[in-house]
């Protein structure tokens, strides 16, 4: 590796300051220094770069040159990142917590009622659920590992498949044997009310129109019926007898073991999405982590076996 050719700590401190501030005295307010120590600190670097970061105005007030704007910017972002690191750095020995960031529904109809399982597997862990639909940023947010949805592409970081997943029609079982409207075949959904899962963000999720049209259904109108913000919400409503939901296999829960809900039909419409770990690849291998993803991997392994 190369020597790393970087200008002092304190220039750089004392000059992104003041670009926030576009003022010595509030910046040296801030680090705890006089003023003059601020603009000694900036000529410093600008020396060092042999380029101007500031114009001094004629009121005795500075601006940023369009050079001092971009380097303020990035200079900004590397602070941030050292700031946060060290903050890491100062936190207690934490070997044995892991926190887990993933999706609600996940979260909620598989990843928790498992959680048992882990316990009694690898007593000495104590693991932190933490639900968000946005990409975790590990250099910025306190979790070791995710459990995300996706095609896989996570630069730099370590993937592994978890979890493929099909999607099905599901329904309380009274439905089936409704005398006026029976489910025994696809076409039969025209006289049901159904239930969607508002996918937003998330444009290659499997919705009603794509699996009618797997199914060769193509004169119902799928534009209809409730919506809800989560997989288990709709699936709650499904159980609940308010019409047919379309479940994935990863996230259908207990609700067919328990008899909550049943399939009508055998048609699954496989997904374009699977469920991947995700973690740095520089503590893959930490051993709470390691513990981890082996853990997860048997109880998706095992769930597959029962699909």
């Amino acid at each position: 590796m190369s020597r790393r050719h970087l200008p002092p700590l304190t220039s750089l401190r004392a000059f992104e300051a003041a670009s926030r501030h576009l003022n010595y005295e509030r910046a040296g307010d801030e680090l705890a220094v006089t003023a003059s120590a601020v603009g000694q600190q900036v000529k410093t670097l600008e020396a060092w770069l042999q380029r101007p970061l500031f114009t001094r105005l004629p009121s005795k007030g500075i601006a940023l040159t369009p050079l001092g704007q971009r380097y303020a910017a990035s200079i900004s972002q590397v602070l941030d990142q050292l700031d946060e690191a060290t903050a890491r750095a100062l936190r207690p020995d934490m070997a044995n917590i892991l926190t887990v960031s993933t999706m609600p529904s996940f979260a909620l109809s598989w990843l928790i009622p498992r959680l048992g399982v882990l316990k009694q597997r690898h007593p000495e862990l104590e693991v932190r659920i933490s639900v968000s639909m946005h990409l975790t940023d590990f250099t910025r947010e306190d979790v070791d590992i995710a459990i995300r949805y996706g095609e896989g592409a996570y630069t730099g970081l370590h993937s592994e498949l978890l979890m493929t997943e099909t999607f099905f029609p599901v329904c309380n079982a009274a439905l089936l044997d409704d005398p006026e409207r029976p489910l025994r075949e696809p076409s039969d959904l025209r006289h049901h009310t159904l239930l969607h899962e508002l996918a937003e963000g998330i444009p290659k999720y499997v919705t009603w129109p794509q699996w009618l049209a797997y199914a060769g259904i193509d004169d119902i109108d799928a534009s209809h019926g409730p919506r809800f913000s989560h997989t288990f919400l709709a699936l709650q409503a499904a159980s609940s007898g308010q019409g047919i939901a379309l479940a994935t296999s990863a996230l259908i829960g207990d609700y067919l073991e328990a008899g909550r809900l049943v399939r009508p039909f055998a048609q699954q419409l496989p997904g374009a999405y699977q469920y991947y770990v995700v973690c740095p690849e520089a503590v893959a291998e930490r051993p709470a982590i390691a513990a981890f993803r082996r853990w997860i991997h048997e109880e998706a392994a095992r769930h597959a076996e029962l699909r």
